[in-house]
């Protein structure tokens, strides 16, 4: 008899999972139930989209039911799983265009549910104008709200990297764009103040305000018309609720699968849960976090992408693990762009580490070479062992890249002096003789 796989959601985790185990074993029947109308896509281009830089929302699609089935995996949207039977291997699935429930079995099952942007039960908060941005569907609803009723002012409630991207967004559609931020501080859990401050910068540099305060409510007859915060008032004709995600597990939950401190699913190295045969990955899911040895919940897609081809290729028969991640962040922020992986000096401090601290700036090409540009590197040190925790890099979008450098160094326990000895590229269009990554840990060495 076949064994059948079934995947609860699609986009990134789920659709790698779908299409990994039907490669591993072409036998399976691996089936996809996806609640939206969209099945694998990349959302983190949406800012991009609305800001115009791409042209069709289906520019943004990657995959299509019909493809899928070309491979052999029946992808069904509009049909949500309602409930799980752990102990008789079913699933009980609401077509929700026909308007019908019906009951699958199956022998392996991937939990794929995602995450939820967090809307504070705040009063106002179900106004028309006071957006989220997580789906595509989120995406294509606010494109049409600017086209048309082409708002003048923005408030962006939230300074995480979605917050940052759509501030440069709103500003290029010419909006008066205000950040409120509870701590005041952008990228607060992965940046250090040192850093941050170059950011902030720029984003003064570009007329976007940001301002500290604790969301209190909106204000508006039908349409938003002011953000308010403990603080103060902030007339707004669009707000964007930018302060987080939660994963989605109460199905999961429901059926006994064990939840983690953070409050994500939690799996092993092969993304089994604690119930045989069931699965979790992606943004429901926690992650191993190479540098604490905790669990950490990063909801990134590369990071769900690599989760859902580890449970697929694991449920399709493979011995497939994930180890972990480093916590690697990439975001442009108008003419620079910002990047951070590893531990911050204050994580890294509150974890007992005894922390040295390295901040250089150098010239991102050769200093005679047209264009050179400032980068700011810096390196967070074990004191006592030299190996490296974390890097933080700000500078022009063609040179951050770097970070996947220190990314890989911390994935290999390297030190300041393996991190000298490195054999980087030269050549005057792309680095100076002495790398700005070369330079951070030859002071660092000092």
């Amino acid at each position: 008899m076949t064994e059948r796989l079934i995947v609860v959601g699609g986009v990134a985790a789920g659709m790698s999972a779908a299409s990994k185990a039907k490669r591993a074993n072409p036998n399976l029947d691996v089936v996809v139930y996806e609640k939206s109308l969209f099945i694998s896509y990349g959302a983190c281009g949406m800012p991009y989209l609305i800001a115009g830089d791409v042209a069709d929302y289906r520019d943004l699609l990657a995959r299509t039911p019909e493809q899928m089935a070309k491979r052999g995996v029946k992808v069904h949207v509009r049909h949500e799983v309602m409930a799980i039977d752990a102990g008789a291997r079913t699933v009980t699935v609401r077509d929700l265009a026909q308007g019908r429930t019906f009951t699958q079995a199956y022998d392996k099952l991937v939990v794929a549910t995602g995450a939820a942007p967090i809307r504070p039960p705040v009063p106002g908060v179900d106004l028309e104008g006071v957006c989220v941005l997580r789906s595509l569907e989120d995406g294509r609803a606010l494109l049409r709200l600017i086209e048309e009723r082409r708002p003048q002012r923005a408030v962006i409630v939230g300074g995480g990297y979605i917050g940052l991207e759509m501030a440069e967004t709103f500003r290029r559609l010419g909006m008066a764009t205000t950040m409120m931020i509870r701590s005041g501080q952008v990228m607060r859990q992965t940046l250090d103040d040192d850093v941050r401050v170059v950011v902030e910068d720029e984003l003064a540099r570009c007329d976007v305000t940001v301002v500290q305060g604790t969301l209190t409510g909106f204000e508006g007859d039908g349409w938003v018309e002011a953000a308010l915060t403990d603080e103060g008032r902030y007339p707004c004709d669009v707000a964007l609720l930018g302060i987080g995600v939660r994963p989605v597990v109460e199905l999961a939950r429901q059926v006994g699968v064990r939840l983690g401190k953070t409050g994500a699913i939690a799996t092993d190295h092969h993304m089994r849960t604690n119930l045989p045969g069931v699965y979790a990955a992606g943004d429901c899911a926690e992650v191993h976090h190479l540098l604490t040895g905790e669990p950490a919940y990063i909801p990134l897609g590369s990071t769900a992408n690599k989760q859902g081809r580890t449970a697929g290729a694991h449920a399709a028969g493979d011995d497939a693990s994930f180890a972990g991640v480093v916590g690697t962040l990439i975001v442009r922020v108008f003419d620079l762009a910002v990047a951070s992986t590893g531990l911050t000096s204050a994580a890294a401090r509150s974890r007992g580490y005894a922390v040295a601290e390295t901040n250089i700036q150098a010239q991102d090409v050769s200093h005679y070479f047209p264009g050179a540009a400032d980068i700011h590197v810096k390196l967070i040190v074990d004191e006592d062992t030299e190996r490296l925790l974390g890097g933080q890099i700000v500078g022009r979008p063609s040179a951050i890249k770097r970070i996947d450098v220190l990314a890989t160094a911390l994935h290999h326990g390297l030190t300041v002096s393996d991190l000298q000895r490195l054999d980087l590229s030269y050549a005057p269009p792309f680095a100076p003789v002495w790398d700005p990554l070369l330079v951070a840990a030859n002071v660092a060495g000092r």
